[in-house]
């Protein structure tokens, strides 16, 4: 995946639909390299837990995506998902600070949820276009994937109702 080379001209919905699973299908394969330090830097059993849980779904979108190329009669050109890359290293940077267990689930917690946005509003777009394209099975395995991400975001969420108190208690001895 080459970021130096110029972008390629788009001209039809249906190209800026694989361009775009493409960067899905990058921002996939980032998300799986980076859970597993995600869940090792996480100290909560159930945010462990929900973060493995969140590893195989994305196994599964990545195996998803294979397939739309296939419907497609194409395959992921290599298009660098830059927006990902940018959660990530944004997500290492408090890893390697040390802060303490509560404060650093919680700010697992965040990037978690950042990702998961991300991933919300991509697959919200391409389905969109998978649509009005009349692509059908594909608009369909797409909003099973958005769907998939709206429902690990709101488990995120419970998580965070009792983890991210115990990080304001820390800050406020």
């Amino acid at each position: 995946m080459d970021d130096a080379t110029e972008p390629k001209t788009i001209e039809t919905l249906r190209e800026l639909l694989i361009e775009e699973l493409s960067e899905l299908y990058d921002a996939e394969v980032q998300l799986t390299d980076a859970l597993p330090e995600m869940a090792e830097a996480a100290s909560d059993r159930n945010l462990k837990l929900a973060l493995s849980e969140h590893l195989k779904m994305s196994r599964e979108h990545l195996r998803r995506l294979r397939y739309i190329f296939l419907l497609l009669d194409g395959s992921s050109n290599g298009k660098r998902s830059r927006g990902m890359a940018g959660l990530i290293q944004g997500e290492g940077e408090w890893m390697r600070q040390g802060a303490g267990a509560a404060l650093r689930d919680a700010a697992v917690i965040c990037s978690a949820q950042k990702m998961e946005h991300y991933g919300i509003a991509g697959y919200g777009t391409v389905r969109t276009f998978a649509e009005l394209l009349g692509a059908d099975e594909i608009a369909e395995l797409l909003l099973k994937t958005q769907t998939e991400k709206i429902e690990r975001d709101q488990s995120l969420n419970a998580l965070a109702t009792s983890i991210n108190p115990l990080a304001v208690k820390i800050g406020s001895d």
